[in-house]
């Protein structure tokens, strides 16, 4: 039975320290399962309780019920002198989270992680490199010149060309975060009246549908003519290029930054910009044009027109 409970993944297999059962093994094993739905956070935390059971067995610690508070306070504070104040926290989190759970299921009496305080962490600044208005359509137009801009002798741009163009403006104009980007489909660009409109999936399961600025429009339509992918509306928007015929493969979060880095370093740009920086460059830009942040940061339907003409704004 115990082996059953334990197949979802090997990546799952709990330490000793938290299998003590079956009962608990299976607890284990759904709360990385059932209570985490987003991969990066599941592997953060995996590693987290992997490096507390890990610290407990170097302690003499071989049962769970041995556990007690001053144990997770020792274990934070030999963290300190190891990891940032964001990462400790994390860690504190982990631990914290699957005590809680491993307490509701019944496999423990008491949370021995629940009145440990972690680091203090206070961000007084945004990390997030930004772009100006001006950077940004500067990367854009650094990417291949537009059909129809072509001068005498000057090469088109390639398929790959047109797609990281595209990838690039979707983010930059609608707010979206990468992963939001690339994980959109094709279909999830489509024409609404007389305007494109792009479907986003964001965090926690929202959807937002959001219209295109103009130059959007032109950028998505050049890439998916020449990508022939209009005929297979379930297939991965943007798509990984180079590969073997047979199923279409989305890119990858880390394709998508190597990107990034690559055009940036081709047009010049100085600032050490990533995934993210083409959000917090939409959203400056918006601010700056008298936006408010609710709205920018929302991207809800109703706010849209205003969104629109404040990058109209930016831009000019």
């Amino acid at each position: 039975m115990n082996q059953l409970i334990l197949t979802p993944s090997a990546d799952l297999l709990p330490a000793p320290l938290f299998a003590p059962t079956p009962k608990a093994a299976q607890r284990f094993v759904e709360f990385f399962t059932a209570q985490i739905e987003n991969d990066h956070t599941r592997k953060a935390y995996l590693n987290a309780t992997r490096r507390f059971a890990a610290w407990c067995q170097a302690h003499a610690l071989a049962e769970l019920t041995q556990v007690q508070p001053f144990h997770v306070a020792a274990f934070i504070k030999d963290l300190r002198g190891e990891f940032s104040p964001p990462t400790v926290k994390q860690h504190l989190a982990a631990i914290r989270m699957l005590f809680d759970w491993l307490v509701t299921g019944h496999v423990l009496d008491v949370n021995p992680a629940h009145a440990v305080r972690g680091p203090k962490y206070v961000v007084t600044k945004g990390k997030t490199p930004v772009l100006t208005a001006e950077e940004a359509r500067t990367l854009l137009d650094s990417i291949g010149a537009p059909e129809d801009g072509l001068t005498p002798g000057e090469d088109p741009p390639t398929l790959k060309d047109l797609r990281d163009r595209a990838l690039i403006g979707v983010m930059v104009y609608t707010f979206a975060r990468v992963n939001a980007v690339i994980g959109m489909k094709v279909k999830d660009y489509f024409t609404q009246g007389k305007r494109g409109w792009v479907r986003l999936h964001e965090k926690g399961g929202k959807e937002h549908e959001v219209p295109c600025h103009h130059t959007l429009e032109k950028l998505l339509d050049e890439y998916i003519a020449r990508a022939g992918i209009a005929g297979d509306p379930d297939g991965p928007l943007f798509r990984t290029t180079g590969r073997k015929a047979g199923q279409a493969q989305a890119m990858w979060q880390q394709d998508a930054y190597r990107m990034i880095q690559r055009r940036a370093a081709a047009a010049g740009i100085a600032t050490r910009i990533g995934n993210h920086t083409f959000r917090a460059t939409g959203i400056t830009a918006y601010l700056k044009n008298k936006g408010l942040l609710e709205h920018a940061q929302t991207t809800r339907q109703p706010r849209l027109a205003e969104d629109d003409e404040a990058l109209r704004s930016a831009e000019r």
